[in-house]
């Protein structure tokens, strides 16, 4: 076996390429020294980074371009591959990855090697050799659809975001599917700020039977229709005249029902269920199933994967699988709790390209892989194995039982729901209704209402004679639409068939990072930059950002991978309209906030219009800069974050992330006791602290003032005092030797007394500088140095 941390060599081997170090560590363990395996991390091409790379006169052809820094690693491939006797490019197995084989291909093609294309769906031994074992040719198919995707956003961004600049702010973007997103967050807030809250009120009673046993049944009927019961004053009145009579059982009916077990999970319902059971955000759920998918060393077994590729919309599970779910279901429960295990109907827009979420091996239980996963791996894998066994098992029995209750004359009549389980069935395994019942609405904007069923008494029958015990009069209120949660908006996503199992954890991220929209108590909010941008876009590309419209392009997308359709004429028929609304919008454009401008009442002629800033929005007479007329209104600012990076300075506060005029940076928690400041790079990675500077008697060429001493990567250098105001630099080559020396020794002196500072997390460990402080402050709240919001009660009842 060969590794690419050793110094590989596919001499007289077969090369098989893939994206990750660890999907490439997995695999070499069930390889022999006939193969060389290397892992490309990630893309090696994409289209150029600061240009739409479309050549808009040649059908819409890209221009790709090795990613900046992955000059080495294409070397690297090219060199192997024409050491090996053959190529087999393993990649994911979706459009992504189809798309990396190619450019991976296309790279090594002047070897004149055989290139060829392998499947898994599971990183496991036997999933593996038998992949090999059916090699098959890059599917251009299906890289078309990525590039028809990848068109589409791009020219989205460079079309639409630069009308955002001119309109509202620079730096601001717009995307294809998160425009949507934001459009349907920012359309719910809507709803819930215009929501008129309405008080009603509901009756029940409690019923002692001839046994003395109490039962509690609400009331259903009033004078024959549903009572609608406004006041309290009426609730009073109806009370009033219940306890006037004399009740009996008027009807009871039992049914035997059949609980039908949850379908395996698809990524969309992987997220959610991690979202509303474990507290985990779309993108966390995503990586650490990426963990889980690419191999865990499990002591003796070494490096597995230990589920299916998390990137699916079917919920169809292959007879292997299935024939091993039943085997074990039966071993450990017995036979009549074995499933038929069928797959739900897919939706229109499902791939259904690959399996469904589930363990590669059933046997093994969360419990045995507990001291080789981390806690949020362990609760993850829990949660797709008791799914997937679940879904395997039969359905439970219960029987329901609805009990009438009535008096005389019919005007009254209560209702009673029981149920008690008869056979458990996928139940013993899996039980949290809550989670059934909300997969199973359709609607995101409520809660739906089931009953309340009771424990109803062992002895009862019609026409029973029952005592009134009490009646329970209880005020409630009307509820607003609730927030989108990341469950809820994936979930919504899903149903409208906007974005793609690949797409779905990027939408939010990319919503908040652009500060669209904020979380608070896992509810998603927007913020009134994300409110104006949403109106502004909606007002002028209306055809463009609707529900309709995407689930539309998402559909041609498919298309594309099935041969249905084309790549040019796609983005043909997305470009020429886009074009048209812009010529007439560019300069042209439709503002919502300025339709009903105030006259300024300072110049009396220009009318008081929206203006924004970095900071926040204000309004400004239209006649600037002949009238400087300014009035506040809010802050765009947005909230600073946590990190859980104790302060390096007095070791008390934690490093809060905070965006600035140039860019975001770390800040910590007890300023202005304490006002260290921590640089963040281009790439969010957090810059070590660096010692204070020497200060030398050698002057700066450019304006006089005194040179500070650094140490950079490449030795030392000089620069002026007096940065940013002057530039001011002095070549080190250009001092004499003497001077040299001495200032060399200066500045060891000066490293001993200022040593390189560790920078903590809060519990002591070192911060994993190679990570982005997005990644850091998502380990943070894994590791509980975060403390996560509460859910908030949305229930208002009194």
């Amino acid at each position: 076996m060969a590794s690419q941390y050793s110094t590989p060599s596919a001499r007289n081997r077969t090369l098989i390429v893939v994206e990750s170090p660890s999907k490439a560590k997995t695999i070499n363990k069930y390889l022999g020294d006939k193969y060389t395996v290397f892992a490309s991390v990630g893309h090696i091409k994409d289209l150029p980074k600061k240009e739409i790379g479309l050549d808009f006169d040649r059908h819409y052809e890209p221009r790709y371009e090795v990613i900046p820094g992955k000059e080495k690693v294409v070397r690297q491939i090219k060199k192997l591959a024409a050491e090996a006797e053959e190529v087999l490019i393993a990649t994911d197995p979706d459009r992504e990855g189809e798309a990396i084989a190619w450019h991976i291909a296309n790279e090594i093609g002047t070897v004149k090697k055989p290139v060829s294309r392998i499947l898994f769906n599971e990183i496991t031994n036997n999933a593996v050799h038998a992949a090999i074992q059916e090699p098959r040719q890059i599917d251009f198919r299906l890289v078309r659809s990525q590039q028809t995707r990848q068109g589409l956003d791009k020219i989205v961004g460079y079309k639409i975001s630069p009308f955002l600049w001119n309109v509202v702010l620079r730096g601001l973007s717009a995307g294809r599917v998160q425009s949507v997103a934001l459009r349907l967050i920012c359309e719910r807030e809507e709803e819930i700020t215009n929501f008129q809250v309405k008080e009603y009120w509901t009756i029940a009673a409690d019923f002692l039977t001839p046994s003395k046993e109490s039962f509690r049944a609400k009331l259903v009927l009033f004078n024959g229709e549903k009572p609608e019961i406004a006041t309290q004053a009426e609730a009073e009145a109806i009370a009033a005249l219940i306890v006037r009579c004399d009740y009996s059982i008027r009807e009871i009916v039992p049914r035997i029902q059949q609980r039908k077990p949850p379908f395996p999970f698809t990524t969309s319902l992987l997220q959610q269920a991690a979202s509303n059971q474990l507290g985990f955000g779309s993108k966390k759920t995503m990586r650490l199933a990426q963990q889980l998918y690419e191999g865990i060393d499990v002591g003796p077994e070494g490096a597995t994967g230990l589920i299916t590729y998390m990137r699916t919309d079917s919920t169809r599970i292959g007879a292997e699988a299935l024939a091993q779910a039943r085997d074990y279901i039966g071993r450990e429960y017995g036979k009549e709790y074995i499933g038929h295990g069928g797959a739900a109907k897919q939706s229109k827009n499902a791939q259904d390209a690959h399996e469904a979420i589930r363990p590669t091996s059933i046997t093994r239980k969360p419990e045995q892989l507990a001291k080789y996963l981390s806690p949020d791996q362990f609760r993850l894998y829990e949660l797709i194995w008791k799914r997937f066994l679940s879904a395997m098992m039969a359905p439970a029995k219960i029987e329901q039982t609805r009990v009438e209750v009535g008096e005389n004359s019919s005007r009254f009549l209560f209702r009673a729901n029981g149920s008690r389980v008869l056979f458990p069935g996928f139940m013993r395994v899996f039980d949290d209704q809550k989670e059934l019942d909300y997969e199973a609405q359709s609607s995101t904007k409520e809660d739906v209402e089931k009953e309340q069923t009771v424990q109803l008494p062992e002895k009862l029958a019609v026409l029973d004679q029952l005592k009134l015990r009490d009646i329970d009069r209880k005020q409630s209120f009307t509820r607003p639409p609730a927030r989108y949660t990341e469950a809820t908006l994936v979930k919504e996503l899903d149903n409208y068939g906007i974005g793609r199992p690949s797409t779905y954890a990027s939408i939010f991220s990319t919503l908040q990072e652009r500060r669209y929209v904020e979380l608070e108590k896992k509810k998603i909010i927007p913020t009134d930059l994300g409110k104006d941008v949403s109106l502004i876009l909606v007002a002028n590309f209306p055809d463009l950002f609707n529900v309709g419209f995407t689930a539309y392009m998402e559909n041609e997308l498919d298309k594309v991978a099935t041969g249905e359709d084309e790549y040019e004429k796609v983005l043909d028929s997305f470009y020429r309209p886009l074009e048209t609304a812009l010529s007439l919008r560019r300069n042209d454009p439709l503002i919502p906030q300025n339709r009903e401008a105030a006259i300024c009442e300072k110049c009396g002629n220009g009318r008081m219009v929206v203006k924004w800033t970095a900071s926040g929005k204000f309004l400004g007479c239209s006649c600037y800069p002949k009238c400087k007329n300014i009035k506040a209104i809010s802050s765009n600012k947005a909230k600073p974050s946590d990190t859980g990076v104790l302060c390096p300075t007095c070791n008390e506060g934690h490093m809060l992330l905070r965006n600035g005029r140039l860019g975001p940076f770390l800040a910590c928690s007890s300023y202005p006791k304490c006002n260290t400041l921590l640089n963040i790079n281009k790439q969010r990675h957090i810059e070590p602290l660096k010692p204070p500077p020497v200060h030398t008697d050698i002057t700066c060429p450019k304006c006089g003032a005194p040179l500070y001493l650094r140490s950079g990567k490449r030795g030392l250098w000089l620069g002026c005092s007096k940065f940013p105001k002057c530039r001011g630099r002095l070549a080190w080559s250009t001092l004499d030797d003497n001077v040299r020396k001495h200032w060399e020794s200066v500045m060891d002196e000066h490293r001993k007394a200022h040593p390189d500072i560790t920078i903590t997390m809060a519990d002591g460990k070192p911060v994993p500088m190679n990570l982005s402080v997005d990644d850091i402050i998502l380990r943070a709240e894994e590791s509980g140095l975060i403390s996560s919001p509460v859910e908030e009660n949305t229930e208002v009842t009194a």
